[in-house]
């Protein structure tokens, strides 16, 4: 069993209410909802909030809802240990985090990365893109000084159970799975929710993404 996870806090600091604000028409989060429900490879998937006007827009967007306790939405709280309760309550043999924030994914981006982690043998596999990594400035290095590195997004990650179990969100063997760029929009600020209707905007127009709809 496959468990899809949907972090969705009511009590945001950077961005106030950022899950459920508007983009492109319709609430943060429903974005996500919509990738989750799409998915063939799920076995179930829920979002996971204290806030009862997000439960009530998830819902209204057709995803299940579990009640998190008060506990794992203080700042303090790590999305590992509210995978592990989503986990606790409803069961998997791996969890597959979507964070909300991550709104922008291609069709069948959350099942292409639970095939790899199905065929890797792998603790987790994690949706990110490549960047160069430079020394400190200051510090005189040579081009082959230069070194790519990964940069997790949050968009989909995919875990064994036994991993978050022993505390890691990763584990020992953890892959990477290389997105193109206008997924790797992850909203931190103000910016990237001008940044986000604008990449969900152009992928409505080229076809690839349609707008989330209401069940009710």
């Amino acid at each position: 069993m496959i468990l899809g996870v949907i972090p969705a806090r009511g009590g945001s600091k950077g961005i106030p209410r950022k899950n459920i604000k508007p983009v492109c028409g319709h609430p943060l989060i429903a974005w996500t909802i919509q990738a989750a429900a799409a998915s063939r490879l799920l076995t179930a998937y829920a979002v996971s909030t204290e806030d009862d006007e997000i439960a009530s827009l998830a819902a209204r967007y057709g995803a299940p809802v579990l009640e998190r306790p008060a506990v794992l939405a203080e700042d303090a709280a790590v999305s590992r240990e509210v995978v592990v309760h989503a986990l606790r309550i409803l069961g998997g043999d791996a969890a597959v985090l979507l964070q909300p924030t991550s709104p922008v994914r291609r069709p069948g981006l959350i099942d292409r990365v639970i095939s790899m982690f199905g065929s890797g043998g792998w603790d987790s596999v994690a949706t990110g893109f490549e960047t160069l990594s430079y020394p400190p400035h200051g510090i005189e290095h040579r081009r082959q000084d230069i070194r790519k590195v990964f940069v997790n997004d949050g968009s989909v990650i995919v875990t064994r159970a036994e991993i978050l179990y022993n505390e890691s969100l990763f584990g020992e063997k953890a892959g990477t799975f290389v997105t193109s760029r206008e997924e790797n929009v992850d909203i931190d600020e103000e910016f990237d929710f001008w940044l986000a209707g604008k990449v969900l905007e152009k992928a409505m127009e080229e076809g690839w993404m349609t707008p989330p709809r209401p069940v009710r």
